[in-house]
């Protein structure tokens, strides 16, 4: 399997590390003010990043490859940052950190029944739909901290799926031909079921954002193809989040 590449993804994630110990965290300071809808939905997102990663980590350790093994931590690390920051948000508010939500019990335990394509792959529906969350979060709040940590979070998820498209590129690419495209159909439609779960549940919140649940499951499908395009076809920097 060629993962020679994953030296330079390794190199990315130190970047963006140096350049964001470098910017120094928001001004939770100034405090923050949303909807009750919203922080709750805040909450369960804030669960769903929280983790320690070991799991991912020790699948990426037994692939062999000990770029791809540093990239993988460098990844979790960014993601323990997102459920540090999302934490931080919520005491600004006043609001407490939830110990867990059903979601993402399930989701964590599906992962770990699987190896390192399948776990992937199920990472790579979460990693989707939160590019769309974190974007409505971004822009439908007028509150200015809440902005500022949805668009920190949203532009390392950005980098996180190009760099899960290109271990799945190569992965995906190691079944028979003939079975790929119906792999990753069943891909989208998990996505598109998890997507609906995740609308209905944060409905009130994607309401109170400007943006329906309709919308938002349409909107994570959409940018599914280029995700697919880019496991099956292209390489991992074609892929752009529009």
């Amino acid at each position: 399997m060629d993962t020679g590449g994953f030296a330079g993804w390794t190199k990315r994630f130190e970047d963006e590390r140096e350049r964001r110990q470098a910017e120094g965290d928001p001004d939770w300071e100034r405090g923050a003010a949303l909807h009750p809808a919203i922080w709750a939905s805040v909450q369960r997102f804030q669960v769903g990043e929280d983790g320690d990663g070991a799991n991912l980590v020790g699948k990426a350790n037994q692939a062999g490859d000990p770029d791809y093994a540093a990239a993988v931590r460098l990844f979790v690390a960014e993601e323990q940052n997102h459920a540090r920051l999302l934490a931080r948000l919520l005491a600004a508010g006043d609001m407490p950190t939830l110990k867990g939500h059903w979601s993402d019990t399930v989701f964590v335990r599906l992962r770990r029944l699987m190896g390192l394509r399948l776990e992937l792959l199920v990472l790579m529906i979460a990693e989707v739909v939160a590019l769309r969350y974190y974007r409505v979060l971004r822009d439908g709040t007028d509150d200015a901290l809440t902005s500022d940590v949805a668009g920190r979070i949203l532009a390392d998820e950005e980098r996180h799926v190009p760099f899960h498209c290109e271990r799945l590129h190569a992965s995906v690419g190691e079944l028979p031909r003939w079975s790929r495209r119906p792999v990753m159909f069943l891909w989208r439609v998990l996505l598109l079921g998890a997507t609906v779960v995740v609308a209905a549940d944060h409905g009130g919140a994607l309401r109170r954002l400007g943006l329906g649940r309709v919308r938002f499951v349409r909107d994570v499908m959409a940018s599914s193809g280029e995700v697919v395009g880019a496991v099956l076809r292209a390489g991992p920097d074609a892929w752009t989040y529009v």
